[in-house]
């Protein structure tokens, strides 16, 4: 147990094993409960938080400097923060940034966010690295007064991620049009207005630049929710399908998702997916998934491309991954993580269906992966 600073502190983080972490709260006041990961990222922060893929996460960000380039509206992935908190080792920095509009802490507060400053986040990621993804409650009282015992108690409760479709908490209510492509200097976002190819997009909780790498690569895109069934997406007559992101157990979310995939199999679309979609079109090809220790979350993970041989940097975050062992025949191993060698891309070996582990979309992170939307659109030009 790490001891309480001499100045009386405002947060305190729980575990479910008993341990407490204090330190200066931040953002909203309030409780919650959620499992916990870590994400080695150096920029990004914002991005982060509103990665509709950490739904049910409480983030620990192993870079120091968070804050220091505040926020504004041009970065949020999707409407509000979906993170359920943050915990950071120092206090929020001032912002120094052209861009920045707003104070990271105001931010959190205005959008009921907990956050967490003064911790020792060494400590607290070499826990996850060697007992897992904890499950945890982290509160912020101005009063310093926490109940230690029920906040423990509140962790141990906290179902976990496996078996849970989050996907359903975070997708669009009903189908919608994007054509806002990648920002650029000095625009900013500039539209799409001569597309080659319609994209049907399933939102399993997709993020903003994907949608936006969708369009810039040439593509007419139409989101629809989760739920949405085969003949929902084909009735958009689209020429390929897209399987987003998303946070949860993919075999919870595979219930629903994967009769779909398979009925736009049939029809031998294009299909690209990422992260959560990524993991659905494992599930519906015949493969299993698994759940991580700790998962993947920062943007510097090397990726080896099968195919070419290449190594990408690339961003991450997932916990749970298709397990390569179970690749029906026909189905094919393209990427492969070079930390410890787990699946990171898989493709059908005579049809132009496949899919990736990372975020292509590089948002945060490096941009070795954009070709990934260029070929899904060189897929439709037939």
């Amino acid at each position: 147990m790490t001891h309480a600073p001499d100045a009386r502190p405002t947060a305190c983080l729980a575990l479910a094993d008993g341990s407490l972490f204090y330190g200066r709260g931040f953002g909203a006041e309030g409780e919650v409960a959620a499992e916990l990961c870590f994400n080695t990222a150096m920029t990004g922060y914002q991005e982060i938080m509103t990665d509709p893929s950490y739904a049910g996460q409480v983030v620990t960000f192993t870079f120091p400097h968070i804050g220091n380039v505040g926020v504004n509206p041009d970065d949020d992935e999707t409407a509000d923060p979906v993170a359920e908190g943050m915990v950071v080792k120092w206090d929020p920095t001032e912002p120094s940034n052209w861009r920045s509009t707003e104070r990271l802490g105001e931010w959190l507060a205005r959008r009921g966010r907990v956050a967490i400053g003064g911790v020792d986040t060494r400590r607290l990621t070499r826990a996850i690295r060697q007992q897992g993804a904890p499950h945890v409650a982290l509160a912020h009282r101005a009063d310093g007064n926490f109940d230690t015992d029920a906040l423990v108690a509140k962790a141990r409760a906290f179902a976990g991620l496996e078996g849970m479709d989050l996907a359903r908490q975070v997708t669009c209510a009903q189908s919608y049009r994007w054509d806002e492509m990648r920002w650029a200097w000095p625009d900013g976002f500039p539209r799409q207005t001569q597309a080659r190819h319609k994209v049907v997009a399933i939102d399993y909780g997709a993020k903003r630049n994907i949608l936006r790498c969708l369009a810039s690569a040439g593509c007419e895109v139409t989101v629809m929710p989760a739920t949405a069934t085969a003949e929902d997406v084909l009735a958009q007559s689209p020429d390929g399908v897209f399987l987003s992101n998303g946070p949860g157990d993919p075999a919870a979310t595979g219930e629903y998702a994967v009769p779909m995939i398979r009925g736009v199999l049939e029809k031998n679309l294009p299909l690209f997916g990422i992260c959560l979609g990524h993991q659905m079109l494992g599930l519906a090809l015949g493969a299993r998934t698994i759940k991580m220790n700790h998962g993947h979350h920062g943007a510097n993970h090397p990726v080896k491309d099968l195919t070419t041989g290449k190594v990408e940097i690339t961003s991450m975050n997932h916990g749970f991954a298709v397990d390569s062992q179970t690749l029906p025949e026909g189905v094919v191993q393209s990427h492969v993580s070079l930390f410890d060698g787990s699946n990171c891309g898989i493709r059908m070996a005579d049809r132009p269906v496949f899919s990736v582990q990372h975020h292509p979309e590089a948002s945060p992170g490096p941009q070795d992966s954009f070709y990934l939307f260029e070929r899904f659109a060189a897929s439709m030009d037939r």
